[in-house]
């Protein structure tokens, strides 16, 4: 498919759906986080999801005391549908090819965002024990999923 930034994404097998905003780099090089538990983040250094690689979506298990809509995310099951609604009307559907976690120290950024050869889609969240000390998941929670179909606008 050809570019087009994200608008929504649904999830229909957790019953979630949430409006996606932009996310750029913080200053630590590290990507940003949504400033919401109900909003997911497109990071905008990777390609749009649809187009060619693997375009990145980051939301919240859960956010100032709120449950984020990427809380049941380590609960996709593989072969499981992701819509991603684009600006230009078009929507990309996307299959669940497998879910990983991993400790936050052992992300693994190739895999995540490395070439793909074909349009692929990776939804991150936060996972694991929850670290009173430094008020952050241990773990991250990675989704890997290819496009399966595209509808234009």
């Amino acid at each position: 498919m050809a570019s087009s930034p994200p608008v929504r994404v649904s999830i229909p097998s957790l019953r979630a759906t949430a409006a996606i905003v932009a996310l750029g780099l913080q200053a630590d090089g590290a990507m940003q986080v949504p400033d919401s538990a109900a909003d997911v983040g497109w990071f905008t250094k990777a390609p749009t999801p649809g187009a060619l690689g693997p375009a990145v979506l980051a939301g919240h298990v859960n956010w100032k005391g709120r449950r984020g809509t990427f809380f049941d995310l380590g609960k996709l099951s593989v072969g499981a549908g992701i819509t991603v609604n684009r600006q230009d009307g078009s929507t990309a559907m996307f299959t669940v090819s497998k879910v990983e976690q991993y400790p936050k120290d052992h992300f693994p950024t190739d895999e995540v965002y490395g070439a793909t050869d074909h349009a692929a889609l990776r939804l991150i969240t936060c996972g694991g024990q929850f670290d009173d000390t430094t008020q952050h998941y241990r773990d991250n929670v990675i989704v890997y999923a290819r496009l399966a179909h595209a509808h234009a606008a």
